[in-house]
């Protein structure tokens, strides 16, 4: 995956939160491994990925519906955002990455 930026986690809980709370974690660990797999392909393969774009969360996330950016005075937002963050923090640190 690509260096993450801010952007990167707002456009990936925007989408997390266009979706039901209960899908919300495999969708955001899914797009992870979108962003993954199409930034080792986009290295390899010298070109974007086909459905995943360059291999940033950003161009995963926006592959799907993105709920209106709200501010930090939304609870279900802010939950979202957490869950990015959480979630990159455990795939960094997963047993095949460094």
């Amino acid at each position: 995956m690509r260096p993450v930026l801010h952007g990167d986690v707002s456009n990936a809980a925007r989408a997390l939160l266009h979706v039901p709370r209960a899908l919300r974690r495999d969708l955001c660990a899914r797009m992870m491994r979108e962003a993954e797999a199409a930034d080792v392909y986009a290295r390899r393969a010298g070109r974007l990925h086909p459905f995943w774009g360059n291999g940033s969360l950003m161009s995963a996330a926006r592959k799907r519906v993105l709920a209106d950016e709200p501010t930090f005075d939304d609870a279900d937002y802010c939950a979202c955002f957490e869950m990015v963050l959480r979630g990159l923090f455990d795939f960094r640190a997963g047993p095949t990455r460094k």
